[in-house]
C-alpha cells in the first residue's frame, strides 16, 4: 500500500506520518487538494491506529438544550431565536430536571447541556441548573456550556472567566463541549457571526478551562464560505493551544447544514468533503487524542465509513438532538447503543463504551 501512496504523489507526507513528524500548512493544502480520497484515508488511518489501535468509542449520553433564545443570531444557525419569537423557548430548572428524570432507567453517563446566549437569565440560573441535574443524577458527568456561553456568563455575572468557571465547577460542571469555535478566521466571523466571541477569545476561554483542570472538546464548522487555508489555520491554532495546555479531549468536524438558516443558498456538504475533513483533521491535529465522526451531522452510514478515515469515536446515543435538526438534518434524534455497537462492528472495529474522559466502561 505504501507504493500506492508513493504513486499518488504523497510519498513525502507518508514519510512524515510514519516518522510522527508534524505536517505543515503546505502539507495540509496538498491533502485537501488531492483527488484520491482512499490515499488520504490510508494516511489518516496510520495515525488513528497508532493512537487508538482498532478501538472505536461511543458514549451513552443525553443532550439537553435549555433555551434557543440568543443574542448572537449567527447566519449559519437555525437554532437561535430572538426572545419573543414564536419558535423561541426556555426551560426552567425544574423542566431541565424533568428531562433528566425521564431517562433515569437508562445507563446514561453524560448529560450534555448547551443553549443560546440568553440576554437576561441570571447567572444563578446556570448554577441552579447544574445543581439540579446532579440532584436528579448525582453520579452523572455534566459536559456543559461552550466557550462562547462561558464568556457570555462571565459578562452577565461581571466576573472573570476563571472565577465564572470556578463557580460552575463548584456547582457540578465536569467538562466543556467544543461548540462555538466555528472557523476562527476573522473574515468568516465578520461575514457569518459578527456578534460572536472572536476566535482568539474562544481559545483563551478553552485554555483558561484547561488550566483549571477542565477537559474540553473542539470543533470546526465547515462547508459554507470558508477556504481551505482558513480551515488549516483553524487546525494550526488548535494544535498550538493543545501544545500549550494539553486539555483538549477530541476534535469534532461539524458539517454545515444550510436549511432554515440565513445561508440557505449554500449546498450541503458531500460525502467526500466530510471524509476529507475527518482525514485531514486526524493528520493535522497530531496532538489530539481523538477525532469524532458525529453521526448526527454526517449520518450514521458515513460516520461508520469515517472509522477507516481517521475517526475513532462516533459520539453517542445523544437522546434528542435539536440544534442540527432545526437546520434540516434528516438523521435520527437518537441512536440506541446496540445500533452503535453494530455499526462499529460492521466497520471492522472493536466497540468500546467510554465515559466522557475516555475511561473504558465496557468492550464488545
Amino acid at each position: 500500500m505504501d507504493a500506492y501512496i508513493e504513486q499518488a504523489g504523497l510519498g513525502q507526507i507518508l514519510a512524515k506520518v510514519r516518522n510522527g513528524e508534524r505536517l505543515t500548512l503546505a502539507d495540509g493544502q496538498t491533502l485537501y487538494r488531492h483527488p484520491n480520497i482512499l490515499a488520504l484515508g490510508y494516511l489518516a488511518n496510520i495515525v488513528r491506529e497508532r493512537l487508538n489501535d482498532n478501538l472505536a468509542f461511543f458514549i451513552y449520553n443525553q443532550h439537553v438544550n435549555y433555551s434557543n433564545i440568543c443574542t448572537n443570531l449567527c447566519k449559519f444557525c437555525a437554532f437561535g431565536k430572538e426572545k419573543g419569537h414564536t419558535l423561541s423557548y426556555e426551560m426552567t430548572v425544574a423542566e431541565v430536571q424533568d428531562k433528566v428524570r425521564q431517562r433515569l432507567d437508562e445507563p446514561i453517563t453524560e448529560v450534555h447541556i448547551v443553549g443560546g446566549l440568553h440576554p437576561d437569565l441570571p447567572f444563578s440560573y446556570y448554577i441552579d441548573m447544574l445543581r439540579g441535574v446532579k440532584e436528579v443524577r448525582p453520579d452523572v458527568h455534566i459536559q456543559a456550556f461552550t466557550c462562547v456561553e462561558i464568556h457570555h456568563l462571565a459578562q452577565m455575572a461581571r466576573l472573570s472567566v476563571e472565577e465564572t468557571l470556578r463557580q460552575l465547577v463548584d456547582a457540578g460542571l465536569d467538562s466543556m463541549p467544543g461548540g462555538g469555535a466555528e472557523v476562527f478566521s476573522p473574515r468568516i466571523r465578520q461575514a457569518t457571526c459578527e456578534r460572536k466571541l472572536s476566535g482568539e477569545g474562544w481559545l483563551e476561554v478553552a485554555k483558561t478551562a484547561h488550566r483549571l483542570g477542565l477537559k474540553t472538546n473542539a470543533t470546526m464548522l465547515y462547508g459554507h464560505i470558508e477556504t481551505v487555508d482558513e480551515r488549516l489555520e483553524h487546525f494550526d491554532a488548535l494544535r498550538r493551544a493543545q501544545d500549550e495546555t494539553g486539555g483538549f479531549l477530541a476534535f469534532i468536524p461539524l458539517a454545515f447544514h444550510p436549511k432554515n438558516t440565513n445561508m440557505a443558498e449554500h449546498a450541503s456538504t458531500t460525502g467526500i468533503d466530510d471524509l476529507k475533513n475527518i482525514a485531514v483533521s486526524r493528520l493535522m491535529l497530531d496532538n489530539f487524542p481523538h477525532i469524532k465522526a458525529y453521526w448526527v451531522m454526517t449520518g450514521p452510514k458515513l460516520a461508520q465509513v469515517a472509522l477507516a478515515f481517521g475517526a475513532d469515536d462516533m459520539d453517542g446515543t445523544v437522546k434528542e438532538e435539536v440544534i442540527t435538526h432545526m437546520a434540516g438534518a434528516e438523521t435520527e434524534q437518537a441512536l440506541g447503543h446496540k445500533t452503535l455497537i453494530r455499526l462499529i462492528k460492521e466497520a471492522g472495529r472493536q466497540p468500546v463504551q467510554r465515559d466522557t474522559l475516555y475511561n473504558v466502561l465496557a468492550t464488545y
